[in-house]
C-alpha cells in the first residue's frame, strides 16, 4: 500500500480542519443578463477592462466549454432545477412562459431546508404572481423585479418582498446594494445569496460615469461579420459590462471585509450569448440561437483553499449540472421529487483527468434542436462541426462523419419529442390569483381587445394604451386559489378631459365592482436621456392605483374583464395592471 507524502497527508489534514472550524461553505451565484462570452477582458476583449471578475478566473477554476440556454428564463430554470427547462414549465420570456412549475425544487428549497439563509437580488423571470413568486420558491429574502425585463434601470419600481417600492439609483448598483447587506446580515450562518444582474440586457441604458470612456470609442475588436455590428450597441453594452464589473468588485470586497472571503463559492455565468452581434470570439450565432455563440458562457468559481487557483476544465458542462454540483460541494443530500437532466461536475474542479463519462448537451428552440459533445455540435440543419477544431463553425464535415450524424440526429430527435411533449403540457397555464395575500396581474400578463394596444412591442414591461371605445376590454385569464372577497385595485393614468370613465372589473359576468376615475393623472414618460441606442422601445411612467371596490370570486378558473361603462373624452385610460388583495 502506498502512503502519501508527509507535506501531503499535513496539508489534506490542515485543510480537513479548516473546513470543520469554518462550517459549511456560503455560496454568491452572479448571473449576467444578455452578457458574451467575449464580453470579458479574460476572454481577450481587449475594447473593455474587466480585472474584478477576471480575478475570479484567475484565482478559482474556469470551466471552458460551459453552455446555457438560448433566452433568459430557461437558463435561469435550468439553473434553479438542475433539468432541461421544457420540464420545469418554461417555455420562453414573455406572457407567462417563464413561470417555473410550482411542483419543482430549486436549488433555494434545498439550501435554504439544510440551514442556509436565502436571499435572490435582481431580474427573476420564473413568475409573478404567488406561488411563483421567489418568496415562494426557496428565497427568504427577494429585492428587484419578476419580469422579462424592465423599461428603465434608474430608480424605477421594483418587488421587495412582494411589496411595491421604488429603487434607489441605477438597478445593478442599487441590487448590488441589497445583496452586500444581505451578506452581512447573514455573516454568522451559512448563506445561498443569487444575484442575477440585469444587464446588459436592453434598454441600453448607463450613467455617463461608465459610458463616457466609451462614448467616441471605435472598438479595436469587432464581430466576425462587422457590417452586421451596431456601434452604438456595442460602446453601451462594453459600459454596461464594467458596471457590472465595478458591483461585482463591491460584492467581492464585502466578502474580504467580512473576513468569509476563504469559506465562499462564488461563482459568475451569464444566461445566454450576446444580445447584439459584437465580438465574441469568432463564434456563430448571438442571443436566440442555439449555435454555439448563442449558448457558450463564461463561467468562473472560486473557492480558495478548495479548489487550485488557474485550474481549467476542458469538459462540457451546463447550467443543468450547478444543482448537483453546489449541493455536492456544500455536502448537502438534495430531496429531490424528480429526476435530475444535470450531474455534478465537482470532481473535476478538483482533478481535470477525474473518471467523466461521455455525454451530450441539448439546446431546443421550438421543435429546432442542437446537440454538444466533447468535440462536436450538430446544429438545427443537422450540420456537423468539430468545435475543438472550428469554434466558429465554418466548415460542415457531415459527410467525413456518418456514424457520428446518424448518432447525434437519433439523439437530437428523441430530445426533441420528450421536450415538444412537455410544451404541449404545459402550454395551458392560467395566472394564478389568492395563492398568497396579494396577487398583481400586469398588462404583460393580459389580453387586449378592441382599439387597446400595448405600450411597447415587447408585453414584459408594457402597459395598455389607446384605449378609444367603450366596447374595448382587457382579460385576464385567471385560476383563483381560494374562494372569497377581493379588494380590486387598477393602476392608471388619466389624461385632462378623459377624467369621469366608468371601469368595471367582473369574473366571467357574475359578479363585478366599479368605480369612476374623477382624478386626473398624466405623468410624463420617464427620462430616456440616459438610453444610448438611436431607437429605444422601451416607455415607463408613473401609474395611479385607484381603488374599485370588492369584488367575490370563487375558487377555480375564470376570466377577469377590465371594461369601460362609458367614455367622457377622447379615450378611457391606460392601464398598468390590476392588484387583487384577499379581505377574507
Amino acid at each position: 500500500m502506498k502512503i502519501a507524502p508527509l507535506p501531503l497527508l499535513c496539508a489534506i489534514s490542515i485543510a480537513l480542519v479548516n473546513s470543520l472550524i469554518a462550517g459549511p461553505p456560503n455560496v454568491v451565484v452572479i448571473l449576467t443578463d444578455d452578457q458574451g462570452w467575449g464580453d470579458l477582458s479574460f476572454n481577450g476583449n481587449v475594447n473593455l477592462a474587466t480585472p474584478n471578475i477576471d480575478s475570479l478566473a484567475e484565482e478559482g477554476v474556469v470551466l471552458e466549454n460551459y453552455y446555457v440556454c438560448q433566452v433568459c428564463a430557461p437558463t435561469r430554470a435550468e439553473f434553479l432545477t438542475g433539468r432541461y427547462y421544457p420540464r420545469t414549465g418554461v417555455s420562453g420570456v414573455s406572457r407567462g412562459q417563464g413561470r417555473l412549475n410550482t411542483d419543482e425544487t430549486t436549488i433555494a428549497d434545498i439550501f435554504r431546508a439544510a440551514g442556509y439563509a436565502t436571499g435572490a437580488f435582481g431580474k427573476w423571470h420564473n413568475g409573478t404572481q404567488p406561488p411563483y413568486h421567489p418568496n415562494n420558491r426557496g428565497f427568504d429574502e427577494y429585492y428587484g423585479f419578476t419580469s422579462g425585463h424592465w423599461g428603465h434601470y434608474f430608480s424605477p419600481p421594483l418587488d421587495h418582498n412582494g411589496k411595491k417600492v421604488r429603487g434607489n439609483g441605477y438597478v445593478v448598483d442599487d441590487f448590488t446594494d441589497h445583496a452586500t447587506a444581505f451578506i452581512e446580515a447573514n455573516q454568522e450562518q451559512p448563506f445561498f445569496c443569487y444575484v442575477p444582474f440585469n444587464t446588459p440586457h436592453s434598454p441600453m441604458m448607463i450613467s455617463d460615469r461608465f459610458y463616457g470612456k466609451f462614448e467616441e470609442k471605435d472598438p479595436d475588436m469587432r464581430h466576425r461579420d462587422p457590417e452586421q455590428e451596431d456601434i452604438m450597441m456595442t460602446r453601451a453594452a462594453l459600459a454596461m459590462c464594467e458596471n457590472i464589473d465595478w458591483n461585482v468588485g463591491r460584492i467581492l470586497k464585502k466578502l474580504d471585509e467580512l473576513e468569509l472571503h476563504e469559506n465562499t463559492i462564488v461563482i459568475y455565468f451569464s444566461d445566454n450569448g450576446p444580445n447584439s452581434y459584437r465580438w465574441n470570439g469568432g463564434m456563430k450565432g448571438r442571443k436566440g440561437s442555439i449555435d454555439e455563440g448563442g449558448l457558450r458562457s463564461p463561467f468562473f468559481m472560486r473557492w480558495p483553499n478548495e479548489l487550485k487557483a488557474g485550474a481549467t476544465v476542458p469538459q462540457i458542462t451546463g447550467a443543468i449540472d450547478l444543482l448537483p454540483t453546489l449541493a455536492d460541494l456544500a455536502d448537502i443530500e438534495p430531496y429531490l421529487d424528480k429526476p435530475l437532466d444535470g450531474r455534478s461536475f465537482a470532481p473535476l474542479l478538483r482533478d481535470r483527468k477525474s473518471s467523466w463519462e461521455p455525454r451530450s448537451l441539448f439546446a431546443i428552440k421550438s421543435s429546432q434542436v442542437s446537440v454538444r459533445t466533447q468535440q462536436f455540435r450538430l446544429d438545427a440543419k443537422g450540420q456537423l462541426f468539430d468545435i475543438d477544431a472550428d469554434p466558429g463553425q465554418h466548415t460542415n464535415i457531415a459527410e467525413r462523419h456518418p456514424k457520428v450524424v446518424t448518432n447525434l440526429l437519433r439523439q437530437a430527435k428523441n430530445h426533441g419529442q420528450q421536450m415538444q411533449a412537455d410544451f404541449k403540457r404545459y402550454a395551458d397555464r392560467p395566472f394564478t390569483v389568492g395563492y398568497g395575500p396579494s396577487t398583481t396581474l400586469p398588462a404583460r400578463d393580459g389580453v387586449e381587445h378592441g382599439t387597446i394596444k400595448r405600450s411597447s412591442k415587447a408585453p414584459n414591461n408594457s402597459f395598455f394604451t389607446q384605449w378609444t371605445s367603450a366596447d374595448d376590454s382587457i382579460t385576464w385569464d385567471i385560476d383563483v386559489g381560494a374562494s372569497g372577497n377581493y379588494e380590486a385595485i387598477i393602476y392608471y393614468t388619466c389624461a385632462a378631459g378623459d377624467e369621469g370613465v366608468t371601469v368595471q372589473l367582473s369574473i366571467d359576468d357574475t359578479a363585478s365592482t366599479q368605480a369612476k376615475v374623477v382624478e386626473i393623472f398624466d405623468p410624463p414618460l420617464y427620462d430616456k436621456s440616459k438610453e444610448r441606442v438611436s431607437e429605444s422601445h422601451y416607455f415607463v411612467k408613473d401609474f395611479k392605483p385607484l381603488a374599485l371596490g370588492t369584488l367575490n370570486l370563487k375558487k377555480g378558473r375564470g376570466n377577469l374583464r377590465l371594461s369601460s361603462l362609458d367614455l367622457k373624452g377622447a379615450r378611457a385610460i391606460d392601464v398598468h395592471s390590476v392588484e387583487l388583495n384577499r379581505i377574507d
